[in-house]
Formats: structure tokens, sequence, C-alpha cells
């Protein structure tokens, strides 16, 4: 089946429906009775057993996870179930403070740290019944864009072994490894977004500083939301840049990230940053009347490095909304080259300043030399961090010494500044979503992706997405087409600050049209199952 849906599995709600699950399918099947959330998280469990191999989990839950199906079930027997969640499998990125479970950020910094409480995001989903199925891989300390950085190693892109890549790639010579050119699902969240890409959870929680979110759910055919700045609370993700981070949803559809963007939004009195505003559900209609709308293509996001076919997808995107009586026209956001740049001075700046407090004393990773305090904080941390986080944190000491933090600092926040009143501007001339690109191809093979350093490569990924960060804008990257080699490929919408009801309504009207394809990967544990060195994989049907 054509389109979007959240978990496609061997079982059916009704047995004589051809459907694939989605969460209304799988809800409505809960409260029936037809099956039941420990039979739901068993099916979890089990795939994330089958595709351990991804890498996409640095810790599983599941007797946390079997326990809360458990409880679960009660409420459902009783007839009083917490909501839309209750009962469903949801995975978290592991820089999200999870109460009794390790929290490590992929750092040696913090292997082994237990958080004594929940991030306010995480709290929300357990108070709606959601079922914690783990924690995600991604970049160390979220930096980067392929999730390729953390120190529990690199995470595999679920459409590496899909029908549809493979029976498009050519077939390697004799004798050589068939998976030595696997594709990275971008980054940071790209755990999150693996997880829900090979079906072992509904729903999954990343974090968004400069597209961490967006760009792995446009590499892993999801819709990958970044919310408005203040609208979800900050409080328990573990900070990369205060004034730019927030919690990002990964979902199979528009229908369930707006779903699960009412669960977590609100005012959260341990984040002052949030809104104060009583926040409403994100109630999405079945029917868009999008004549009425205008739709802004900026002209500076036309870049020599965008692949022909994503310029194609995007040209056609704006003809489909033209088509049906839209408005589309050419926008300028004049300050859009400085924004690279900018975006680096203040995220390396920001970053200098929180990793001051992973220092061996408090709590984290602590070095054995006791020769003074002095050499076990410079120890502690050269142990700690990885070649990408120390560079960032030397970067931004130098941005904030104290000769150059007027020419570096202040004058990137002027441009800030200027980067985000150019889409108040945009928006003030009566636009209503912009229609951008949010990367410059489809996904690359990890042998590929690694020839570029980190910083080379985190500047290429994040060029259509940071200035949102920048702006405090809602975005949400929604999956369009298919590549010529089998590959996802996915699309952005940018909406005024606060409407991400409208955003997603707009991004929902746009799933429905182009009907982007599920994932086919039934013959992935077979094929795949020499990846496992020590246990022969049993087949997963995934039915369409």
């Amino acid at each position: 089946m054509p389109g979007v849906s959240l978990l496609n599995l061997e079982f059916k709600v009704n047995k004589n429906d051809d459907r694939s699950y989605s969460k209304d399918l799988v809800s409505a099947g809960l409260k029936q009775g037809q099956i039941t959330p420990t039979e739901l998280c068993q099916k979890c469990l089990s795939l994330i057993k089958k595709t351990k191999f991804l890498n996409a989990y640095i810790t599983v839950t599941e007797e946390v996870a079997l326990k809360q199906a458990e409880e679960s079930e009660k409420r459902y027997a009783k007839g009083q179930s917490l909501g839309d969640l209750d009962g469903i499998p949801v995975a978290v990125k592991d820089n999200f403070s999870t109460s009794g479970i390790e929290t490590t950020c992929a750092s040696n910094m913090l292997k082994g740290y237990i958080p004594p409480y929940n991030a306010t995001v995480i709290q929300k989903l357990l108070d709606q019944g959601a079922l914690l199925m783990g924690k995600t891989n991604l970049d160390e300390f979220a930096m980067g864009s392929g999730s390729t950085d953390g120190v529990f190693g690199p995470v595999k892109n679920p459409w590496s072994y899909s029908k549809q890549y493979r029976e498009k790639r050519k077939p390697k010579p004799h004798g050589e490894n068939d998976d030595s050119d696997w594709l990275v699902t971008g980054g940071s969240s790209g755990g999150s977004a693996a997880a829900v890409s090979a079906f072992t959870c509904f729903a999954a929680l990343g974090s968004d500083t400069g597209g961490s979110t967006r760009n792995p759910a446009a590499h892993c055919g999801l819709v990958g939301l970044k919310p408005s700045y203040g609208l979800v609370s900050r409080h328990g993700l573990i900070p990369l840049v205060n004034s730019m981070d927030v919690p990002g949803i990964l979902t199979r559809c528009v229908d369930d990230a707006a779903m699960v963007l009412g669960i977590l939004a609100g005012h959260d009195p341990k984040d002052s940053t949030t809104i104060q505003d009583p926040v409403k559900p994100f109630l999405l209609p079945s029917w868009t009347d999008v004549s009425k709308l205008c739709i802004g293509i900026p002209k500076e996001y036309l870049v020599p490095e965008l692949s022909s076919e994503v310029q194609s997808l995007w040209t056609k995107a704006a003809d489909l909304f033209e088509s049906e009586g839209a408005k589309v026209i050419e926008v300028s956001l004049p300050h859009t080259s400085y924004s690279i740049v900018c975006y680096h001075v203040l995220c390396t700046s920001e970053v200098a300043s929180n990793m001051a407090r992973f220092d061996g004393l408090e709590y984290g990773h602590r070095c054995d030399i006791n020769v003074s305090t002095e050499a076990m904080y410079a120890a502690t941390r050269r142990e700690g961090f990885n070649d990408v986080v120390r560079g960032r944190i030397l970067s931004g000491n130098f941005f904030l010494l104290k000769k150059n933090y007027e020419n570096y600092f202040i004058k990137a926040q002027k441009v800030r500044r200027l980067i985000a009143n150019d889409f108040v501007n945009v928006f003030n001339s009566g636009v209503d979503v912009l229609l951008t690109p949010t990367t410059l191809s489809e996904t690359v093979p990890y042998l590929e992706f690694i020839k570029e350093d980190n910083r080379t490569r985190s500047a290429q990924d994040d060029i259509f997405t940071q200035a949102v960060n920048m702006a405090g804008l809602p975005a949400v990257s929604v999956p369009v087409a298919l590549s010529n080699q089998g590959l996802p490929i996915g699309l952005q919408f940018i909406g005024r600050v606060f409407c991400d009801q409208q955003l997603l309504t707009v991004a929902k009207w746009f799933e429905k049209q182009v009907q982007f394809p599920i994932i086919q990967l039934q013959e992935l544990m077979d094929d795949y199952s020499a990846i496992s060195a020590n246990e022969k994989l049993a087949s997963v049907s995934l039915k369409q």
C-alpha cells in the first residue's frame, strides 16, 4: 500500500483488512481488544533484536517496556485508557534524561550516567501510557549530521536493505562484501530515524539544533518535525545550543507527528523559554483548501550543490500547489549566505559554555589522575570527549576570548537577528508557508560520507535547515518520492512562529498528494543474516 503509516507489522487488527497498520488502526485495535499492548510490545522488541545490526539503539529497555505494557493492558481491560498513545511503543534519543535509565549522549563522558529525573517530554509520553522501547543512537552530544561519530558506532540506514534500493543498485563483483556500502541515516538523530524506519516503534523523539531531526527524516523516508522554539519544553534535554535546541518528532505520517506534538506542547515551569498560553490539541482537518495559500520559494536555496533530482522534485511540488490554485511566488532571504558561518560561531560558543559542566567532579566520567584538580580536569575531558566535541569547544572558546568577543560572538548575534528578520519580512508580505529542499541530495554510503570531516559535512548538510533554528520557526520534512537509486528524498515546509498547526495542515495535504511508498524490508533478515556473527536472524515479514 503506497502512503503512510506508523508501523507495518505481520499481524492485522482485522484479519481480512489488508491495510498497513496506522496509528488509528492500532489504537482502535487496542481499544477493541483485538491486539494487546503486550503483544504489540513483544513484536517491537522482536524487531529490535532482529535489526540489532542497524545499531539504532544504545539501550533497549525491554523490562521497562513490558511492565508498562502490562499496566496499559490493565487500563484497557477496565476501559480506562489514558489516550491515543496508551500502549503505543516509542523510542527516545539518548540525550534526553530518563529516570533510572542510562543516558549517554553517545559519549564516554556520560557512559554509566543514570539521571535521577525524567525530561519533561519523556514524562509527558509516560503520562499518556506510551511504552518506552529504548534510547537511540546519535552523534556524540548530537554534534554531527550522519549519526556516525558516537562512541557506540555509526547507525545504518534501513533503506540500505530495502527492496527498492537493492533492485536499483549495481551488483557487487563476486566475492566482495555486499554490505560494505551501507548508507548513513543522516543525523544527529539517526538512531531515532532508523528505529521508526525499521518498524521497531511507532514514533521517536529526536533533538533539532540545526536540522538534526529533519535531516535523518529526509534520508530515512519519514516525517521529521521541528516545532517552534518555546512550544515544547527543553527541560531534561542535555543541551547543545540552548538558544536553538528543540525536541523533534519522527513518525511515519504527519497526523502522528501532530498527535505527539499535541501531547508534548505547552508551558513548563522548569523551562522559562516555553510558551505561557495554553495549547490546544493539534487536530488536522481531513480536507484542506490550498487555493487560499501563498507558498514562498526562497531563491537563495537554489544552490549549485543541490542535486538535479531534488531540484526537480522541489519544482514539481511547487507546480502541484499551483495546479490546486495556491499562489506560488519566489521570495528572497538575503542573508542566507551568511547563515552557516553565523551558525558555526554561535553554536560552538554555546557548546563551549555547555560542555564546561563535564569536569569529572560531579557526575559522568572521571580519569584516574590525581596529581591536581587541573590535571584531573584536563585528562577527564581529553578521555571523555571525542575529536569533534573537543574541536567545537576549542572553536567556541576562541570566539569567546575577550579580544574576539565583539568581532565574532556579538557580530554573529547581530547577523542572526538579520536572518530572523528575513523570515519575518517574507511572512509579513503575505506568504503562509515556505517550501524548500531538506537536504542537498539523497543519502550516501558510509564510506563516501566519512571522506569529509564532521565540520565540512555538517556545514553542507545543514544548509537548508539551520537558519530555521536561528529564527525559532517551526519546520517539517515530508518524504516526497524515491530517487533513481530507490532512496527517499524529503522536502521541507517552514511556517510562521507558533503557527505549527497551519504548517502541519499544509504538510498533511502535501503528504496525501504525493503518496510516498512504504519501505519494503521483507528480505532484510534472510539476506543479511551473515551480518550477525553469533546468531542466525529469523526472517521478518513486513506486509505492504
